[in-house]
């Protein structure tokens, strides 16, 4: 095992978290004249998506690894831009009511993305269902990754968090802002943290033990460097770290689209 079969899919991980993040905020910037074409082109690739995850089931090769990687961020590529485009969000598109605490503003919080969490549950169970008995679960493990931390995040969000990065959001979804908190810091928040680069550790340790073949080692690093990038975003929510400035260029489209009015 050479150090290129680590790095590579670290190098790989890394851009794509990047550019497909800002590709995102991009698209979500542009008018609202392009939201159908842009949900149409994404759905699109979710059909190839979810049929390469099935191909790539039984394929623990390097290249099967890849494509199962790969397919698993298209598909959850496809519920973050339906999200942000305000197709996949929930029944309750209001700000949050003045005065609203504890579990009433919790209730109302989920409204407000319902059809969003059962999008996502619906995108789970279809992984499951096009891997299930394949000897290549990167796609799976990838996928479990995006979900749970991304749960994690927006409960610490709606907790308190000390940057909110409420610019991301579409001029459509600001309402969605109120239902958060900024705080310093939350109680889960070191729980979070913790338990992340915990099994993170656990799984470059994976990656790296002395029996791991090329596929198992390509696999758990892509899965390994994931979970360690979403551990790295949720210090972003409290460190004071300008980390917008990664993704400037993808909010290019809003000051273009308001430019033009």
């Amino acid at each position: 095992m050479t150090a290129s079969n680590y790095l590579f899919p670290i190098l790989y991980t890394v851009f794509v978290w990047w550019f497909s993040t800002g590709v995102i905020l991009y698209i979500v910037g542009l008018r609202s004249r392009t939201f159908k074409w842009s949900m149409l082109a994404a759905t699109a690739l979710l059909m190839f998506a979810l049929a390469g995850l099935y191909v790539s089931k039984s394929d623990a090769t390097v290249s099967g690894a890849y494509l199962a990687f790969s397919c698993a961020l298209a598909v959850w590529a496809w519920q973050e831009i339906g999200f942000l485009l305000g197709y996949v969000t929930g029944p309750r598109r209001e700000v949050c009511p003045d005065g609203a605490v504890g579990w009433p503003r919790a209730g109302l919080a989920f409204q407000a993305v319902l059809h969003h969490e059962i999008g996502l549950l619906a995108l789970g169970a279809a992984v499951v269902a096009l891997t299930w008995g394949g000897s290549n679960l990167t796609g799976l493990w990838t996928f479990l990754v995006l979900w749970v931390m991304r749960q994690s995040a927006k409960l610490n969000i709606f907790l308190g968090v000390r940057n909110l990065y409420e610019s991301f959001l579409p001029n459509h979804l600001k309402y969605m802002h109120t239902y958060f908190s900024r705080k310093a810091m939350n109680p889960l928040f070191p729980v979070s943290i913790v338990l992340g680069t915990g099994v993170a550790w656990s799984i470059w340790q994976g990656a790296f033990a002395q029996g791991a073949d090329l596929f198992e080692a390509t696999s758990l690093t892509f899965v390994a460097i994931l979970l360690s990038l979403a551990v790295l975003e949720h210090w972003f929510l409290v460190i004071p770290f300008p980390s917008e400035a990664l993704w400037s260029w993808g909010m290019r489209s809003r000051d273009a689209a308001s430019k033009r009015g």
